[in-house]
């Protein structure tokens, strides 16, 4: 993985961190996220026409991703909702960078150095290790946030498997934010009979400005998967964390303990080890 990569990469972390920090932030989570998937979706539109359409076989992946991403968002909400920002956020993201090595090991068959392997592992630890769970004998958001990463992990690994079968990343991206904008939509006006908008103006704008944030870094993951081992994307890409831990403390008025710093430097030598051994 080359340098311009790494670094692309890393301000899509930027990217992710910023609009779940935007969604935690929200009163109506649900109908934040629904109405992000549709400014991604409002986003993406010029990335489907201005490019040509994904070979036949991707669009088993685009349909089972969409699937995936709209089982993510409403385990994210969840997690959220019953959790707070510096517990769920580490917990889901953390999880994945592991679960994506394995599978793209057992289902694409991609093979990783032993320096890399200890890259990936040292970022799920260091990003675990920022959880703070308060209640041991309520893991009802853990759980719900290990979920989440599950499904990150799943989706990861799909599009990582479409992307390479589309011929153009892009493309793949496009369609598939389009096709993801549909199912939160209809699910919400399902649940409360009217059109997925928040409260304040403001806090529609808001979501869109998330949704065009959420194309963005994903769709930098969805091309830098088709250059580099998906393990290794997927954990640089989990550094966002360490934006969010910032994010949390400076917006957000949670505490940045010791703890959550040594873990932000264990995660910053598991990124380097990966950009040493690329």
């Amino acid at each position: 993985m080359s340098f311009a990569v790494i670094a692309l990469v890393l301000c899509a972390a930027l990217l992710h961190a910023s609009w779940n920090a935007l969604l935690k932030s929200s009163g109506d989570r649900l109908a934040s996220l629904t109405v992000m998937t549709i400014g991604a979706g409002i986003g993406a539109i010029p990335l489907v026409v201005f490019t040509p359409l994904p070979h036949a076989d991707a669009w088993f992946y685009i349909i089972l991703s969409a699937i995936l991403h709209t089982g993510y968002n409403l385990f994210l909400v969840r997690a959220y909702r019953i959790g707070d920002f510096g517990q769920s956020y580490p917990i889901a993201r953390g999880s994945s960078p592991m679960l994506v090595s394995i599978g793209a090991a057992i289902f694409v068959g991609e093979q990783m150095s032993s320096h890399t392997w200890l890259g990936v592992a040292l970022v799920s630890i260091g990003i675990i290790s920022l959880a703070h769970i308060k209640d041991r004998h309520n893991l009802s958001g853990p759980i719900a946030a290990f979920t989440t990463g599950a499904f990150i992990a799943a989706y990861t690994v799909t599009d990582g498997i479409g992307a390479r079968l589309a011929g153009n990343a892009i493309s793949y991206s496009g369609w598939l934010f389009v096709l993801d904008s549909f199912p939160m939509a209809l699910i919400f006006m399902w649940m409360h009979r009217r059109l997925p908008m928040a409260v304040e103006r403001r806090q529609n704008w808001l979501g869109l400005a998330g949704g065009v944030m959420s194309l963005l870094a994903y769709g930098i993951v969805i091309w830098a998967v088709t250059l580099a081992p998906m393990g290794t994307v997927s954990a640089l890409r989990e550094t966002s964390v360490l934006f969010a831990a910032l994010i949390g403390a400076i917006f957000l008025g949670e505490k940045l303990t010791m703890r959550r710093i040594f873990a932000c430097i264990v995660i910053t030598v598991g990124a380097i080890v990966l950009g040493m051994h690329r």
